[in-house]
């Protein structure tokens, strides 16, 4: 997946090549589309759960956290018992990204992978960081703005990856043999949570409920969200309005 990372002063790009080097690791450790990655040994059998690296216990505890706050809608268990925490992964990585950067004194940053985002301060302008939510269905379109100052945004959908987010099996009324309904209501789910973990972990499951997602994040403290329906139709929480002023 395309990956920014903005930073300014003149340790900008030596931490640049810091945060990509990070990001190379993770994706060598949790790919499952790498046959040498620690997700793939495990999903093979070959690595017991003694040996499993610290990242990956961690990735693993925080998906059964969200797994039980979302009521089963967020499941990195696959219908055949392999496991993909790529519905988790970005969000983590992405704030362990920004911490790197904080660490090494930098407070003007702008982090995105995916289309999931972690910034902090001002940028280049010495503006706040602003977000375009952009329209599922015209690509070259920004139906809203957000500005994060400091929140992490993260967007899950079916526009541009087509569907790949379906109701975990035994979820909901009705589902289909294996591996669950795919999620047809909604094509678009914009969440802003404190850090992009938290925005990252609750839109993935937000969006498998559908409709009940936006009411789902209405009454979850600390996050906000904004849905797009099949119709083009958008809805916000009674918050996010808050983040869409400069």
């Amino acid at each position: 997946m395309p990956i920014t990372v903005d930073i300014g002063g003149p340790t900008g790009a030596a931490l640049v090549d810091t945060v990509f080097d990070y990001f190379g690791q993770i994706d060598q450790r949790f790919s499952t589309y790498k046959s040498d990655s620690e997700i793939s040994a495990i999903n093979r059998g070959d690595l017991p759960v003694r040996d499993w690296s610290g990242g990956m216990m961690e990735v693993m505890a925080l998906a059964e956290h969200t797994k039980s706050q979302t009521g089963g809608y967020f499941d990195i268990r696959k219908p055949d018992g392999s496991l993909d925490p790529s519905g988790i992964v970005k969000g983590w990585a992405i704030r362990n990204a920004a911490e790197i950067v904080q660490r090494a004194g930098v407070g003007d940053f702008f982090i995105e992978a995916g289309g999931d985002i972690q910034s902090r301060g001002k940028n280049a302008s010495g503006l706040d960081w602003s977000v375009g939510i952009r329209n599922p269905f015209k690509a070259d379109e920004i139906i809203k703005i957000v500005y994060p100052r400091g929140h992490g945004v993260a967007t899950s959908g079916t526009y541009v990856r087509g569907q790949h987010i379906y109701i975990p099996p035994g979820i909901g009324d009705y589902v289909s043999p294996g591996i669950g309904d795919p999620v047809t209501e909604i094509v678009s789910l914009t969440v802003i949570g404190s850090d992009v973990l938290e925005a990252d972990r609750f839109a993935t499951a937000a969006f498998a409920m559908g409709r009940e997602g936006i009411l789902f994040l209405e009454q979850a403290p600390g996050l906000e969200g904004y849905v797009v329906d099949r119709n083009g139709r958008a809805t916000p929480t009674s918050g996010f309005g808050a983040f869409c002023q400069p």
